[in-house]
This record gives C-alpha cells, sequence and structure tokens, in this order.
C-alpha cells in the first residue's frame, strides 16, 4: 500500500473545552481535502465529528459518514457529505469504518473514541491488520494513554507489541505525512483482515 486514500477518523461528538480541539479538526480536514483523502467518520454533525466533516466538505472533499440507527436522534447525522450509512448496531458501523479505511487517526475525544482506538490496537496485536493507526496528540491529549500502555508493558501485560506501531503526531501538519511513510512498508494484503474476521471480533 503505497499511499492513503481513506483515513477513518475517531473523535468526539462533542467539542471539548480546549479551542485547540476544534482548531485541529477544522485543520486536519481542510488538509484531507486537499490531498484528495476521504473522511471516513462516526457520521455525526456536532462536536469534533462535525468539525472535521465541514472542513474537509469545506474545500470540496469526500466524505462517508457511519453512524448506528438509535444514534441518529442524538448525534445529528451528517447529511452534507457524499455518503451516509445508518447501520443497525455500532458493531456493523465499526466493520464497515474499518474496511473502508487505510489507516485511522484518534483526535480528542471520550470513551466512545476511546474505544475505538483501542479495538484497532487490540486487533493489530493481535495480528489482524496493519493498517496504520495514529494518535493526534494535541494539547498532550493522549499522554496519560501512552504512560499507560507503557505502564502495561513494563508489567509484562502486553507481549505482543511488536505488531503494533502507533504513530504520535503533536502537529496536524504531521499527521499525513507519518501515515503515509507507515503505509510504504504494506502490501494490500498485510493491511487487510482475513475475510469474515472483522465479522467474528
Amino acid at each position: 500500500m503505497t499511499t492513503i486514500r481513506n483515513i477513518c477518523v475517531y473523535c468526539g461528538s462533542g467539542p471539548g473545552n480546549d479551542p485547540r480541539f476544534v482548531e485541529a479538526a477544522h485543520a486536519f480536514g481542510t488538509i484531507m481535502a486537499e490531498n484528495d483523502v476521504r473522511l471516513v467518520f462516526g457520521g455525526g454533525s456536532v462536536g469534533l465529528m462535525g468539525a472535521v466533516a465541514a472542513a474537509v466538505l469545506a474545500k470540496d472533499g469526500q466524505v462517508t459518514g457511519v453512524i448506528p440507527e438509535f444514534l441518529t436522534g442524538i448525534e445529528r447525522p451528517f447529511a452534507d457529505g457524499q455518503e451516509l450509512i445508518v447501520t443497525h448496531d455500532m458493531h456493523e458501523r465499526k466493520r464497515i469504518m474499518f474496511e473502508r479505511s487505510d489507516a485511522f487517526v484518534a483526535l480528542p475525544g471520550g470513551i466512545g473514541t476511546l474505544e475505538e482506538l483501542v479495538e484497532q490496537l487490540t486487533w493489530a496485536q493481535l495480528g489482524r491488520h496493519r493498517k496504520p493507526i495514529l494518535l493526534a496528540n494535541i494539547g498532550g491529549f493522549w499522554d496519560p494513554l501512552r504512560v499507560l500502555l507503557d505502564h502495561m508493558k513494563s508489567l509484562d501485560f502486553i507481549h505482543t507489541a511488536g505488531n503494533i506501531n502507533l504513530l504520535c503526531a503533536d502537529r496536524v501538519d504531521d499527521i499525513l505525512p507519518m501515515l503515509k511513510k507507515a503505509a510504504l512498508t504494506l502490501s494490500e494484503t498485510e493491511k487487510m483482515m482475513e475475510a469474515g474476521t472483522a465479522e467474528r471480533l
């Protein structure tokens, strides 16, 4: 895989209380559109999710939103993108987001953002895929998680860290170059799960 065509962005359905978070979402959405990279995201129109999607569209970029039916009345689906997929449940949502994406970026967010990120790390640790995973460490947001992961490694609870290449960018401008560099080492086969694996996990 020599190019990044689609990026799944995990992020909060709220804006947070640090203006840098929304600024980063806008900036990264602009960068994606300017580089012809499609956004795959949780499909909401509020918070950081809405900010990154609106920024992509403002530069004539491509947006795919994936939202479970039960959230449509809570997060207000982002209806302005080229594609909005309404799923039956969260599991189907995450499977589609995985299948549609070449890489994963975690902007600041809450428990849902953390859960989606950790699931990708788990699948990578188990050898199910090698797609790049990156922490957008805006204002040091992900530093506590990095400390926790290091703590787990030091206590021998993470034995297969070699399967995980968790990238971390403190600057939005560094995100896409880091993902592209990581993708250069992967074949199309290596980035994909075996057929049916996502449904079973």
